[in-house]
């Protein structure tokens, strides 16, 4: 091989090495500075809520608990209208959680239920250690896993 493809590669290599060197500082930098900071959990508050009877399958939740893998205190919001979990910003409730999509996950009323359905989210959502892969009806009493994160639906 000649000199010139040599410097070439040799380069190359470096430059990878360097680029996942930084990924790596970056990703345990984000990892303690966000346990550091607390974690917490942040929430907005939407829309009134609109009226949404009990099915026939469990009572309707109206709140839900947010419970943190930093175990912070748990927050309680209540449901609306419409509900988009995940870390971006035009998300309701707003989770601080590495392993939670920008909008992961959403809460929604129709026909007088409440259903959970997943976005698209890279990890996944369960609802009662079961994958969410289309929108499934939630009831009060039932957990949803999100990242590490565990919201706990209730009357």
């Amino acid at each position: 091989m000649s000199p010139f493809v040599l410097s070439v590669l040799k380069y190359s290599l470096l430059v990878l090495l360097y680029f996942f060197v930084f990924r790596a500082i970056r990703s345990v930098a984000v990892d303690v500075g966000g346990r550091r900071r607390g974690a917490t959990t942040q929430s907005r508050t939407s829309a009134p809520a609109s009226t949404v009877k009990p099915s026939k399958g469990g009572r309707a939740p109206t709140q839900v608990v947010v419970h943190d893998a930093g175990g912070n205190k748990p927050v309680t919001v209540k449901l609306r209208d419409s509900t988009e979990i995940g870390r971006g910003d035009r998300c309701a409730i707003r989770l601080q959680d590495t392993y939670v999509s920008q909008v992961h996950a959403r809460l929604y009323g129709k026909n007088g239920a409440w259903y959970v359905e997943d976005l698209g989210s890279t990890n996944g959502t369960l609802l009662n250690d079961r994958r969410v892969d289309a929108p499934m009806e939630v009831h009060a009493g039932d957990v949803l896993k999100i990242g590490k994160t565990v919201l706990e639906l209730r009357r």
